[in-house]
C-alpha cells in the first residue's frame, strides 16, 4: 500500500510539473469515455434493462400479417383474438387491447385524451397494482356492467391534481360517463413503443374495460386490436411461432373470403423487448461502434503524449534503474500515471456524459423509445469506470515497456551526446509513433465515411417530392363528438360551418380536411374489388389505402389533379358514390388506360357494396415517410362518408403558426366542447418524420468530427515532435547544401507517407464496415464512390497541413545553431 500511494504522489508531482501535458491527455480521454458513457447509457436502457414488467423476458407482442397484399404489420379482430386463445397451447395467458383518442368533457378544459380499451387480465399480466382503488374485475370483459375508468398516474396529476378521492368520480368521455375506480402507480406506464394502438397516437392516459359480447369470436371485419401474450415457463418465442402457424394455415383453409391463398397469412410472435427496441438497434449499435473508434483515436493521442515525454524523461528513468530500481518497479510507476490519467479522464467524461443525455431529453427525439429511463446509472458509472482501466492500460503499455527496457549506460551516455541526435527523424525508434498515427488517420476515415453516407442520405430524402406541398400549411385534429353530432347530416352541415369560418380568417387562401394525413403515422387500408378485372389465381381482393377527404382538402396541401375532376357539393349522400385515385393505382390498375370512368367497390368481389366511378387522379404522396413506398391509394368524399374525426388543414401564404389562437377561436365559436388537439404546421410533420434518420446523422457527425480534430492534433504532434527529434539530421542535410524548400518538401513527403497509409487502410476498413449502414441509407450506396473519394481528399488535406507546418518550421533551423547544440 505504501508503495502505491508513493506512486500516486510521485505521479501527481510529474503531472503538477507538466500542466499543458496533463490538460491535453485528459481532455482527450474525456471526449472519448464520455462520448461512450452517453451512448451507452442509451443502450443500457433499451437493449440491456429488463422492460418494467412482470417476467419481462415471457412477454410478448402479436402482429397479423399479409406480404401477398403488402401489408407488412397489422392489428388483429377479435375473431382472430378467439383464435388464438383456443388454439395455441404455448401461453399462460393471452390479452386484448385497442385505442382510441375520446373527448373528455365536463371536468375542465375539454380535451382530447388517449384510451385504451383493455381486457381485465391485461394490466394484472404486467404485474400492475392499483395505486389507488382496483384494477377492473373479470365480469367487466362482458357486456351489462356500468362503464368504468382507470388513470394513469400521469393523468391523475396533471387532470386531477393528485387528488386522493378521484376514485369514486364521474368523467365523460365522448358524451358517455365512466366511473374512475382506480388510478395506476407512478412506476407503471404503458407506452405506444410497447403497446402501439392503432386508434392513439401517443401514450394512452385513461383505460377502460374491453366488454366482448358472444358476437365477437366470429367478427373477422375490424383488424384494430393488440394482443399480448405472456409464454409459458419453458416455451420460446420459436416455439410459439411455430404452434401458430398451425393456426393461420386453418384459417387460410377455413376463411378465404378474409384470408386469400394469395395473403401469406402470419400471426407472428415478437418479444415485448424486441418491439419497443424496434428498428433503433441497429442505429445504436452503429453508434457504440463510432464512439469506441473515438476513444481508441483518443487513446492513440494519448500514447503519442506519453511517448513524447517518456523521451524528456530518459535520464530520470536511466537514473533511477542506475540507483537499483527494478524493471517492474519502473514499469508499474508508468503504469500508474496512465491509469491515473484514464480515472481523470473518465470522471470528467461523466461529466461530459451527463451534458450529453440532457441534450437527448432536450430534443426528444422521437426515434428514442424509453426515452425517461436513459440516465447515468449505477450500470452506467460502473461502465466508465471499466473502460477508464482499459484506456490506461491500452494506451500506457506500449509507453511503459519502452522505458521500463532502458540501460542505464546506453541512456546516459546518450543523453552526454546530446539526445536529440539519437534518432533521426524517419529513424527506427519512431516506428510506434507513426504506427499510433496510420489508426489514428484510419479510424477517422471510417468515421467520417460514415458520416458522410447518412449526411447524403439526408440530404437526397429532403429532395424526395412528398406530392403534397407542406409550406403554409397548418394542421390539426379534431373529432365531432356527443349527441350533436349523432346523425351523418349534423357532422356534415357542422363541418361545412367549419371551412366556411377558416376560409374567412384573414390570410387563409383555403382549407379542407382528410381522414389521414400525410406522414401523420395515421392509415387505414382495405380490400377493393375492380370491375371487369381478372383477378389472379388465388386472389380473392386487392388491398389499397383509403384516406376521406372533405372541403378544399386537395388545394390546401397543393396535391396537384392530374386529370378528371376533385369532390364537389353535388356529391352528396344520395348521389352516385365517387371516389379520386392517386397516379400509382391508376397505374397499377389500368396501364396505358384513361381511369376516368372506371369503377371500383370497396370491399371483396363476393360484397354487395355499391360501385364507385373514378372522378379523377391527383399525385401519389408519401404516407408513411419520405423514404416509405406507399400502397395505391384512392379517396372518398367527405359527404357521402361523414366521419367525425378528421385531420383539419388550412394554407395561408404567411406563417401558418400565426393563426392557432384565431382558429382556436372559431372551433370554440362552433363547439365550445370540441377539444383542438396535436396543432402542427405540416412542416413540422415533415421534418418529424425525418427525426430518426437525423438524430443518427447529428451523432455520427458529431463523432466523426472530434475524430477529425483529434487525428489532425496527432498528426501534428508527431510530426512536430519528429522534426524536434531530427533537428541534428536536418542541421547536417542543410550544412551540406539542403534548401529550405528541399528540408520542407523531405518532410512533408514523410508525413504524407503515413497519412497515405493512414487514408488507404481507412478506406478499406469503411468498404467492409460500412455495409452494415445499409439500412440507415437512402438513395445512397454504402460504397458510394463520391463519399469515399471526398472524405479521403479531406483526411489528406488536412494531414497535409498538419505536417506542413512543422516542415516550415524544420526549413528555418539554423545549421551551425543545430550543431553547435549538439
Amino acid at each position: 500500500m505504501n508503495t502505491l500511494l508513493q506512486d500516486l504522489r510521485h505521479a501527481l508531482r510529474g503531472f503538477a510539473r507538466s500542466p499543458g501535458f496533463t490538460l491535453a491527455a485528459v481532455l482527450s480521454l474525456a471526449i472519448g469515455i464520455g462520448a461512450n458513457s452517453a451512448i451507452f447509457s442509451v443502450a443500457n436502457a433499451l437493449l440491456l434493462q429488463p422492460l418494467p414488467y412482470r417476467n419481462p423476458d415471457r412477454l410478448v407482442i402479436l402482429w397479423n400479417r399479409s406480404p401477398g397484399l403488402n401489408i407488412a404489420e397489422d392489428w388483429f379482430s377479435t375473431a382472430q383474438y378467439f383464435d388464438i386463445r383456443n388454439g395455441h397451447s404455448g401461453f399462460e395467458q393471452l390479452a386484448i387491447a385497442i385505442g382510441a383518442n375520446y373527448n373528455l368533457t365536463g371536468d375542465g378544459e375539454p380535451e382530447r385524451i388517449g384510451t385504451i380499451r383493455v381486457s381485465s387480465n391485461l394490466l394484472p399480466m404486467l404485474g400492475a397494482q392499483a395505486a389507488l382503488g382496483r384494477l377492473f374485475l373479470a365480469e367487466e370483459d362482458h357486456p351489462g356492467r356500468g362503464g368504468t375508468a382507470i388513470l394513469s398516474h400521469a393523468t391523475w396529476i396533471r387532470r386531477y391534481g393528485s387528488d386522493p378521492r378521484v376514485v369514486g368520480r364521474s368523467i365523460t368521455l365522448n358524451g358517455q360517463s365512466y366511473q374512475i375506480v382506480g388510478v395506476l402507480p407512478q412506476q407503471f406506464s404503458l407506452p405506444r413503443e410497447v403497446l402501439p394502438t392503432l386508434g392513439v397516437a401517443e401514450d394512452g392516459e385513461i383505460f377502460l374495460p374491453l366488454p366482448l359480447g358472444a358476437e365477437a369470436a366470429s367478427t373477422r371485419t375490424r383488424e384494430d386490436y393488440n394482443i399480448l401474450g405472456r409464454l409459458k415457463p419453458g416455451v420460446t418465442p420459436a416455439q410459439a411461432q411455430a404452434e401458430m402457424s398451425g393456426i393461420t394455415t386453418r384459417l387460410v383453409r377455413s376463411f378465404p373470403d378474409y384470408y386469400p391463398p394469395n395473403s401469406g397469412l402470419t400471426f407472428s410472435v415478437v418479444p415485448l423487448q424486441e418491439q419497443v427496441v424496434g428498428d433503433v438497434r441497429r442505429p445504436l449499435l452503429i453508434l457504440l461502434g463510432a464512439v469506441a473508434f473515438v476513444l481508441l483515436i483518443a487513446c492513440a493521442n494519448v500514447a503519442n503524449l506519453l511517448l513524447a515525454r517518456a523521451m524528456s524523461r530518459q535520464k530520470e528513468i536511466a537514473i533511477r534503474v542506475a540507483l537499483g530500481a527494478g524493471r517492474g518497479q519502473i514499469l508499474r510507476q508508468l503504469l500508474t500515471e496512465s491509469i491515473l490519467l484514464s480515472l481523470g479522464g473518465g470522471a470528467l467524461g461523466v461529466v461530459f456524459a451527463m451534458a450529453g443525455i440532457d441534450w437527448i431529453h432536450a430534443i426528444q427525439p422521437r426515434n428514442v423509445p424509453r426515452l425517461s429511463s436513459i440516465s447515468v446509472t449505477s450500470e452506467v458509472l460502473l461502465f466508465t469506470f471499466v473502460i477508464s482501466l482499459l484506456s490506461g492500460l491500452l494506451f500506457g503499455l506500449a509507453p511503459a515497456f519502452r522505458m521500463a527496457g532502458t540501460h542505464p549506460a546506453g541512456r546516459l551516455k546518450e543523453e552526454g551526446r546530446g539526445a536529440a541526435g539519437a534518432n533521426s527523424i524517419w529513424g527506427r525508434g519512431n516506428h510506434l509513433r507513426r504506427l499510433l498515427v496510420v489508426s489514428e488517420l484510419a479510424l477517422s476515415v471510417v468515421l467520417l465515411i460514415g458520416a458522410g453516407l447518412l449526411i447524403r442520405s439526408f440530404a437526397r430524402l429532403q429532395n424526395v417530392p412528398p406530392g403534397f406541398n407542406p409550406k403554409g400549411v397548418l394542421t390539426l385534429e379534431l373529432t365531432m363528438t356527443g349527441r350533436g353530432y349523432a346523425k351523418s347530416e349534423n357532422v356534415l352541415s357542422a363541418y361545412r360551418d367549419l371551412w366556411q369560418r377558416l376560409d374567412r380568417l384573414p390570410g387563409v387562401t383555403s382549407s379542407g380536411g382528410v381522414s389521414a394525413l400525410p406522414l401523420s403515422n395515421y392509415f387505414s387500408w382495405g380490400p377493393i374489388t375492380v370491375e371487369g378485372r381478372t383477378p389472379q389465381p388465388g386472389e380473392e381482393f386487392i388491398n389499397a389505402d383509403q384516406r376521406i377527404a372533405g372541403g378544399r382538402y386537395f388545394e390546401t396541401l397543393g396535391i396537384p389533379l392530374l386529370r378528371g375532376r376533385l369532390f364537389q357539393q353535388q356529391d352528396k349522400l344520395d348521389a352516385p358514390r365517387v371516389i379520386v385515385i392517386d397516379e400509382y393505382m391508376a397505374q397499377q390498375l389500368w396501364p396505358n388506360q384513361d381511369p376516368i370512368g372506371k369503377r371500383i367497390r370497396t370491399s371483396g368481389a363476393r360484397s354487395d357494396a355499391p360501385w364507385h366511378t373514378v372522378i379523377g387522379v391527383v399525385r401519389q404522396v408519401k404516407q408513411y415517410g419520405l423514404d416509405a413506398t406507399s400502397r395505391i391509394a384512392f379517396y372518398l368524399p367527405h359527404t357521402q362518408y361523414p366521419t367525425r374525426a378528421l385531420y383539419v388543414t388550412l394554407h395561408t401564404d404567411s406563417d401558418p403558426a400565426t393563426l392557432v389562437s384565431a382558429v382556436r377561436k372559431e372551433i370554440r365559436a362552433l363547439d365550445p366542447e370540441l377539444p383542438i388537439y396535436r396543432v402542427r404546421t405540416m412542416q413540422q410533420r415533415v421534418e418529424e418524420s425525418m427525426a430518426r434518420r437525423r438524430f443518427s446523422m447529428t451523432l455520427l457527425t458529431l463523432f466523426a468530427s472530434l475524430a477529425l480534430a483529434l487525428a489532425a492534433i496527432g498528426v501534428y504532434g508527431v510530426m512536430s515532435y519528429l522534426v524536434d527529434q531530427g533537428t541534428r539530421e536536418i542541421g547536417i542535410r542543410m550544412a551540406l547544401g539542403a534548401t529550405p524548400n528541399s528540408i520542407t518538401g523531405f518532410v512533408v513527403a514523410r508525413g504524407m507517407l503515413v497519412a497515405a497509409c493512414g487514408v488507404g487502410a481507412g478506406l478499406l476498413g469503411a468498404a467492409a464496415l460500412t455495409r452494415v449502414m445499409s439500412s440507415l441509407l437512402y438513395g445512397v450506396q454504402a460504397t458510394d464512390s463520391a463519399t469515399f473519394s471526398t472524405i479521403a481528399a479531406l483526411l489528406s488535406a488536412i494531414a497535409f497541413f498538419a505536417t506542413y507546418v512543422p516542415a516550415r518550421r524544420a526549413a528555418r533551423i539554423d545549421p551551425m545553431t543545430s550543431l553547435r547544440s549538439e
